[in-house]
């Protein structure tokens, strides 16, 4: 009897103390915030936006300030306040909670936000509205940087109105800029997963700026939308190779055909320059590479080389010469560019042509497969034959799994773009 009542005694306890356990972590639960939905971004035009929710928007990514969980411990209701003047991007930074933890928990400490973002935080930023305001205020005598080279406009059908848009280019020894610029880049790391700061002292960097001009009591003002870094690479013997670093147009402007109108901007800057062998990308994302293939398709659809009828015989060399010397479009894009004009001219309803452009884009997806083959007969010198045929039933499987599924997924881009080029 007397141990059957420990027995109960211990297992209350234990019950309390795990119920206890429970209810601590419900409580500090409160006090954990997702910072992809605390941090609060705001491109600010006038002093009434601050308080205009429909302006705010939230980033992609916070890893690489708050670590891979992205997340804070230590205020509940948090909001970090990151906001912008939209022309010289002068920022205010805030953090409002409606509390704060003040005992210590074990190992868990309350994440001081202001010191995780100072590495990203822009240089001279306003702390006090009242500060932030006042720059508002002096955007007004905001002017963009370098040398206007393409404007444009879109016409925003929900209002009625017709907006002006303008694209810079500039270099870091323009008075004001770098500054600036410190400031511009901040973006990336909300919206680039693997962002990184560039070396703005080498001064082989081109920049290129969006703009949106708007009049405020009958003055210019100057929107920022996004921008281009490009790194201009020696290529021997006597070429340059411009590469795209980074790409970004702010979310509020996403949508409206920005990054295409900057795209082709700067392949047009840099086509007018004999010195330049050809436009490329640095490790570009997905979204890159299905708005540079609209982009150079566009820029291509007009050649002779590709003409339908000179589509239907396959990728030539013409193609390749033409593409490089009017656009300094490099062989392996003009290749995209040959396969989405070709199918736009391909009547996939018919067999005999639907065959024929698929067995023509598989051929350039099997060519690794091609290098691997010729890896293994090396390897069939030195390796039983059992395991060679094992390897090779193998190889044959995935390689056919692997065409279809990437055929499959290229056409759709294709189509995607093709829809786009036919809205032109």
């Amino acid at each position: 009897g007397s141990e059957a009542v420990i027995r109960v005694e211990v297992i209350s306890k234990c019950w309390c103390n795990f119920s206890d356990l429970l209810n601590l972590e419900k409580k500090l639960s409160e006090y954990k915030s997702d910072t992809n939905k605390a941090v609060r971004l705001k491109l600010v035009r006038f002093p009434e936006d601050l308080e205009d929710e429909s302006t705010t928007f939230n980033p992609l990514y916070s890893h690489q300030v708050f670590g891979d969980e992205e997340s804070v411990f230590g205020y509940r209701d948090l909001e970090i306040q990151l906001y912008y003047s939209t022309c010289s991007l002068a920022t205010f930074f805030n953090v409002r909670y409606t509390s704060k933890v003040t005992e210590k928990y074990g190992n868990v400490e309350v994440d001081e936000i202001e010191n995780k973002l100072l590495e990203y935080l822009p240089a001279g930023y306003c702390t006090s509205l009242d500060e932030f305001v006042v720059q508002l205020e002096k955007d007004a005598s905001f002017r963009p940087f370098g040398e206007l080279i393409h404007s444009y406009k879109v016409q925003d059908v929900k209002e009625g109105l017709e907006l002006h848009y303008e694209i810079y280019k500039t270099d870091i020894s323009c008075p004001g800029f770098r500054e600036y610029h410190q400031r511009l880049q901040t973006f990336l790391i909300w919206f680039i997963e693997t962002a990184s700061f560039i070396d703005t002292d080498d001064d082989k960097w081109h920049y290129f700026l969006v703009f949106e001009k708007y009049l405020e009591s009958g003055s210019p003002r100057y929107a920022t939308v996004g921008y281009m870094t490009v790194y201009n690479f020696y290529a021997y013997p006597d070429k340059v190779r411009p590469r795209i670093g980074q790409m970004l147009v702010l979310p509020p402007f996403q949508g409206e055909g920005h990054g295409a109108q900057l795209m082709e901007t700067v392949q047009k800057f840099y086509t007018a320059m004999p010195s330049v062998l050809d436009v490329t990308a640095e490790e570009p994302s997905e979204d890159f590479v299905k708005l540079r293939d609209f982009v150079l398709s566009k820029l291509c659809q007009g050649l002779p080389g590709f003409e339908p009828q000179k589509l239907a015989k396959g990728f030539s060399a013409e193609m390749v010469e033409q593409a490089k010397h009017t656009w300094k479009i490099n062989k392996h894009h003009a290749r995209r560019v040959y396969e989405i004009l070709r199918l736009r001219s391909t009547n996939m309803s018919d067999p005999k042509q639907s065959r024929e452009y698929r067995l023509e884009v598989k051929r350039r997806l099997a060519i690794p497969f091609k290098k691997n083959k010729k890896e293994a007969t090396r390897l069939s010198r030195v390796m039983p034959e059992d395991w060679l045929t094992q390897q090779a039933e193998v190889s044959v499987s995935q390689e056919h799994e692997y065409l279809e599924e990437t055929y499959q997924s290229n056409v759709e881009q294709y189509r995607r773009i093709l829809e786009r080029l036919a809205q032109l």
